[in-house]
């Protein structure tokens, strides 16, 4: 794989070159319109094509571009499966192939974070790196009252590349828009730009972990760790030993699964009720499998703030859901922003469009699954299925961005790993205007 482009100018290239490319494949579409291909048919080969460049260009970029598209993932089930594959292998071999910061590098960020004597906190310090991630990496240590802590330290101009590619890539923003006309891009970059700062920043992110600590401390069923030491490009915290939630979907047995998957259901849909904040990462590397049976939680950069607990309308709309009130349904969408004034939908087309996600709801107990979750995105993301149409239709109002990438994350991980758990009882528990 090549060099990733860390010039400021030859990143901007990159990302301005997107905008041309569409064009040029927009005239071709059109060419072919009056050669007399439908406009469905060229419609969906502009997107697939503008898809592919998009995608590998941003997985190319990592940094804030790739964070961008990464939440451009919302749009899933307005686009078919082919036009996420590259850039999902982009993405994959990026994370792979991410170097670690040379020994003096992160020495001299821990100095600039912790002072000149920062030894002085450690009685150990490894240099290798523990893991690695966008923006940062993981060492671990012993602090010197004799703790096992994670030190997670920040890449040096990691911030000022991600917010550089994040101006990049809102001035795209009709791009992406007319991939998805329903969707309303530009609040959905802003909101984006603003939680990217804010996951740069590590001590607004130890904030959300002792937040996180405070309300499931002594907990029988999770552990957050402590944070002992922060800084804006350095956090200090509890090191947690145990192995990451992936290994049970790799190898767990059907009781471990099940078990676990209803802790990581139960955390996420309980965050915002305990902790008035909602973990918005669920990836399976997040969580650890610790010895005495509890789920660990780490990486709290990706936080949303719900000050009064989970919205109303969560609950309130799959209880309408189930009871196929069909017109209630599509009016409370509209309330909450998730049709535009402008869109027109067939309500009953809609409903029935949307209603599989509600499915789960529906019995004591669910069994996720890849099969169960690939059939109903195979079906809104098949130009074949009238319930194409709805996913373009969708929009996703920006208080709702991080709500909903958790949502469809967890559904995610809950289908890889083949868990069957007590949705119904986690519903009624968490989201009170479920329950009625």
């Amino acid at each position: 794989m090549t060099d990733l482009p860390r010039r400021a100018l030859t990143r901007g290239a990159r990302l301005a070159a997107l905008p041309i490319g569409y064009a040029g494949r927009t005239a071709v579409g059109l060419g072919k319109r009056v050669g007399g291909a439908s406009a469905e048919a060229v419609a969906l080969e502009v997107q697939q094509r503008t898809a592919e460049q998009i995608f590998k260009t941003l997985g190319e970029l990592k940094g804030g571009a790739m964070k961008f598209g990464q939440a451009m993932s919302i749009a899933e089930v307005a686009l078919p499966e082919e036009l996420l594959g590259p850039y999902r292998a982009t993405l994959t071999k990026l994370q792979d192939a991410a170097p670690p910061m040379p020994a003096e590098t992160v020495h001299r960020q821990l100095a600039d974070a912790l002072g000149e004597d920062w030894r002085d906190r450690f009685a150990e310090f490894s240099d290798k790196p523990a893991a690695a991630a966008s923006i940062g990496q993981v060492h671990r240590a012993m602090w010197h009252d004799g703790r096992e802590v994670a030190v997670k330290i920040q890449y040096p101009g990691a911030g000022k590349a991600l917010m550089s590619d994040l101006n990049q890539v809102s001035r795209m923003a009709r791009m992406f828009a007319s991939m998805s006309p329903g969707l309303d891009i530009k609040p959905l970059i802003a909101e984006l730009k603003e939680r990217a700062a804010e996951e740069l920043d590590y001590l607004v992110e130890s904030g959300y972990q002792r937040q996180f600590a405070a309300a499931y401390e002594g907990d029988d069923d999770f552990v957050v760790p402590h944070v002992l030491a922060a800084a804006p490009t350095v956090v200090v915290s509890e090191w947690l030993e145990g192995y990451s939630l992936a290994k049970v979907i790799a190898e767990g047995t059907q009781e471990e699964r099940d078990y676990y998957g209803t802790l990581y259901l139960r955390f996420l849909m309980s965050g915002p009720t305990r902790a008035k904040l909602l973990h918005a990462d669920p990836h399976p590397g997040n969580y650890r499998v610790l010895t005495d049976g509890r789920l660990g939680v780490l990486d709290f950069g990706a936080v949303a703030r719900l000050p009064e607990g989970p919205p109303a309308a969560m609950g309130s709309l799959l209880r309408l859901a189930m009871t196929g009130d069909a017109d209630a349904v599509v009016e409370g969408l509209r309330a909450e922003g998730f049709i535009k004034p402008d869109i027109e939908v067939d309500t009953e087309q809609f409903f029935n469009a949307l209603m599989p996600f509600a499915e789960p709801a529906l019995s004591e107990e669910f069994h996720f699954s890849r099969d169960w979750m690939r059939g109903h995105f195979n079906r809104l993301n098949d130009p074949r299925n009238p319930d194409f149409t709805v996913g373009f239709k969708i929009n996703l109002p920006p208080n709702y961005m991080l709500i909903h990438r958790t949502w469809l994350g967890g559904i995610g991980v809950l289908s890889q790993m083949d868990a069957t758990v007590p949705m119904r009882a986690e519903l009624e528990r968490w989201l009170p205007t479920f329950a009625g």
